[in-house]
């Protein structure tokens, strides 16, 4: 855990010094204020320890690409809570309420600017490779957030499709972040992908936690209340599961539940929830997430570096999957 720490605090102090002009105060200021807001900075952290797995070198040479990707996932995060109409964001405003759309919009695109000037400055000859996934991480973000708002619309989800949106819109930037930080640390071909596996099933499994989380978590740990998603109509691993499993009177009663204009809110989440345990869809998605955690691990087993320099991401990785908020 020592070598998390000293990694988190570099990431840190690299984004502190990271020149932000004073004017526009409109434009720059928001800025300040999302990078300041904090988070737990996983993707950064996932490229330098990327770069370590791969290098007994300093993985200092790896910072502008943990850089970058973080400077990304803000940008995304900015423009989401625009779409999303939401208030707050790590329990602050969001910069849209804090100042107004027109603002978020533009910071948004200046951070994401930001972040391909740190990308420029990784130079030498992994430049292309690093460019090339850096793109094909920001096309599936956008491609993923498109279908998360299509499905928004639709009555009901495939769970594969679901998958695959979310494989999109979250796991694809884990994935980016560790192959990033194996490529500069010129890890083979091979390496770079299982890498990259590793983070995709890894980021899957994150996201069907979070929806179990928003269900089953304990309000105390998991900071709000219960039954957010099924209040907001969300498409989660849980609905989708229940759609496909239950039969023709149950999926009928749950799209009532979600098509109600007039339900009183706790009402519908011990609704819906009474529905999912009667369908054991909280072991269903325990198990797919077991399944996933499974896929990401084994892609570890296969790199092929010492056993003891994967520990501090298996460490990592088995900490992000077990908790409890």
């Amino acid at each position: 855990m020592q070598q998390t720490v000293e990694l988190q605090q570099r990431i840190a102090e690299a984004l502190s010094s990271i020149h932000i002009p004073e004017k526009p105060e409109n434009l720059y200021d928001p800025i300040r204020y999302m990078l300041q807001i904090g988070g737990k900075r996983i993707r950064p952290l996932l490229t330098l320890m990327a770069a370590d797995l791969f290098s007994i070198s300093d993985s200092n040479r790896a910072v502008p690409a943990a850089l970058a990707i973080e400077l990304f996932h803000n940008f995304s995060l900015v423009h989401d809570d625009i779409m999303d109409a939401a208030p707050l964001r790590r329990g602050k405003p969001t910069i849209h309420q804090k100042w107004d759309s027109s603002v978020a919009i533009l910071s948004g695109d200046r951070l994401l600017i930001m972040a391909y000037d740190q990308l420029a400055r990784c130079g030498g000859d992994r430049l292309a490779a690093l460019v090339s996934t850096f793109n094909a991480m920001a096309t599936a973000v956008c491609e993923g957030q498109q279908l998360d708002m299509d499905f928004e619309r639709r009555e009901q989800v495939g769970l594969a499709e679901y998958i695959h949106m979310i494989t999109l819109k979250t796991s694809v930037l884990l994935g980016a972040a560790l192959k990033m930080g194996a490529i500069v640390s010129h890890a083979t071909e091979t390496d770079a992908r299982l890498i990259y596996e590793f983070g995709i099933h890894l980021g899957i499994a994150f996201q069907l936690q979070d929806d179990l989380l928003d269900v089953y978590g304990n309000p105390r740990q998991f900071g709000k209340k219960p039954g957010g998603d099924i209040l907001a109509n969300k498409k989660t691993y849980l609905l989708v599961t229940a759609f496909e499993t239950a039969d023709a009177e149950t999926r009928a009663e749950l799209t009532n539940l979600f098509t109600a204009k007039d339900s009183v809110p706790e009402n519908k989440i011990d609704a819906v929830k009474a529905i999912y345990d009667r369908l054991q869809i909280q072991q269903l998605a325990e198990d797919s997430k077991q399944n996933y955690i499974s896929k990401a691990f084994n892609a570890l087993d296969s790199i092929t570096v010492d056993e003891a320099r994967k520990t501090p991401l298996r460490t990592l990785a088995q900490n992000l999957l077990h908790r409890e908020a």
